[in-house]
């Protein structure tokens, strides 16, 4: 049976800059030698079981998680879609986009753009989430690579820890943005 060192390489990489811990400190934490960690974060290597399950220990980690392919979790909601919850005795409906995960911190913020000079950011820290609502207008959101045009009412989740885009695509557009911090 042959491992998946691509996918474990990408795992090691993506982990460690999580911890915001060097290589020397990841290898010195699960007894391995610098070189090794740097051999299997290159895709090169046959690591063993043992030394495997070190490293998940180091990063603090589930070993399935360097197994798992971890894909970007963008999300769209259009407006109007979604579970609705209807109040029994008001004109009140409630549509959840995203729960709070245990330990996050959020910010909220009114997002106010003009076409034409886009916000491109960079990754922002490790483990960052941002949720946008376009409130008014139309928008392309998301990661640079992958972004979707927007609507009034349209949501999106997307990770923020990689280079994403906000472009106005109309006048005065408006969007409500949660940043969160995990």
């Amino acid at each position: 049976m042959t491992q998946p060192i691509s996918v474990i390489a990408k795992s090691l990489v993506r982990e460690r800059t999580r911890t915001g811990l060097s290589l020397a400190e990841i290898a010195r934490r699960a007894g391995i030698a610098k070189s090794t960690l740097s051999q299997l974060e290159s895709g090169n290597g046959n690591p063993s079981l043992e030394t495997l399950w070190s490293l998940c220990v180091a990063l603090g980690i589930p070993f399935a998680r360097l197994l798992e392919p971890q894909q970007p979790n963008t999300q769209v909601i259009r407006r109007g879609e979604g579970t609705k919850v209807t109040a029994e005795h008001a004109h009140y409906q409630a549509i959840l986009l995203a729960a709070c995960p245990p330990g996050a911190r959020r910010d909220v913020y009114m997002l106010m753009a003009q076409p034409g000079a886009d916000r491109i950011s960079q990754p922002h820290p490790p483990g960052s989430v941002e949720h946008i609502i376009v409130t008014q207008g139309r928008a392309l959101v998301g990661l640079t690579e992958a972004p979707e045009e927007l609507g009034e009412g349209d949501y999106i989740c997307y990770p923020a820890d990689q280079p994403h885009i906000f472009k106005a695509l109309e006048q005065d557009t408006y969007a409500l943005m949660v940043a969160e911090q995990n």
